[in-house]
């Protein structure tokens, strides 16, 4: 063989390689289109594809799938991340952008458009490492909050986001600024305790979409990013949304603590709604803590 030869000339880059796509029809961004053209080009690599369908139960991993693609949002990701987990897969993972609010594909570049995406998954790029976040029973992979967009997220209308996405977000605000409830929580973090009315912990870099309060956050990185406010009235969520909006930093608000860490405990009077990654996942009191084994993304 002469030198610089390939050992197998003319073999396709995923021949032999088994992916499952995992997609919710539900969602509000979902395309049936899209998705054929996610198999056709993961096919034309020389791959088989398993489409799996995610709903209300629990997604089933095939065996014998060595990679998992997951069309979908932040939610959906959360969900096959807590399936991986739960069964022990050691397996590379990916995620096509193709939901309500795309936060880590945003953070990991990844194109919309489906054969680039999938040269990319098949190039010499190294898989880069993930940390999820347990929380409760299950984990998260971007980002979580309890304050008054968290109430808010819990009274999202499954059926409204389904038909206008990220604007149910817009209008589940509204009633929370009506009445806008103020509760106090406490938090123990590496043995100091805080008190404030509305927290916010970053694992990715985005939050909401293209903002960040926490600009030094990463997914690939072993730290949680917090940001508590003492207060959290109308006017210091307004302050909070001005900062995001213009990319200024929200340490320098009033009444702001601000700190990495590993892992936290939360507690309130009342058992407030936990929002991570977008939906619901538990309700205070609750235990937060960096996860130790890092997942594959390519």
């Amino acid at each position: 063989m002469a030198q610089g030869d390939s050992p197998n000339p003319g073999r396709s880059p995923g021949q032999g390689r088994t992916v499952q796509i995992f997609f919710n029809p539900a969602s509000g961004s979902y395309s049936a289109r899209r998705i054929r053209a996610l198999s056709k080009a993961f096919e034309a690599q020389g791959a088989t594809v398993i489409e799996t369908i995610c709903n209300a139960d629990a997604p089933a991993i095939a065996e014998h799938a060595d990679h998992l693609c997951i069309a979908g949002g932040d939610g959906t990701v959360r969900d096959i991340v807590n399936a991986v987990a739960r069964n022990g897969y050691s397996t590379d993972l990916s995620n096509y952008p193709m939901g309500t609010i795309n936060l880590l594909a945003r953070e990991a570049r990844y194109p919309a458009d489906p054969t680039t995406f999938v040269q990319r998954l098949f190039s010499d790029e190294p898989a880069r490492s993930h940390f999820p976040v347990s929380i409760g029973e299950g984990l998260f992979v971007v980002c979580a909050s309890v304050g008054p967009d968290s109430i808010a997220v819990a009274g999202i209308s499954p059926r409204l986001k389904r038909l206008i996405g990220r604007g149910a977000y817009v209008a589940a605000i509204i009633p929370v600024l009506l009445r806008w409830p103020r509760r106090r929580i406490r938090l123990e973090v590496d043995g100091r305790a805080i008190d404030c009315e509305a927290f916010y912990l970053a694992k990715g870099r985005y939050f909401a979409g293209p903002w960040s309060f926490a600009p030094q956050a990463g997914v690939d990185r072993p730290t949680l990013h917090l940001v508590a406010f003492e207060r959290m009235r109308r006017s210091d969520f307004a302050a909070f949304a001005w900062a995001l909006f213009w990319r200024r930093p929200v340490e320098r608000l009033n009444g702001v603590t601000c700190l990495s860490c590993t892992d936290l405990s939360a507690d309130s009077e009342t058992p407030l709604p936990v929002q991570a990654d977008g939906d619901i996942v538990a309700a205070l009191p609750v235990t937060i803590k960096l996860g130790e084994t890092a997942l594959r993304f390519r």
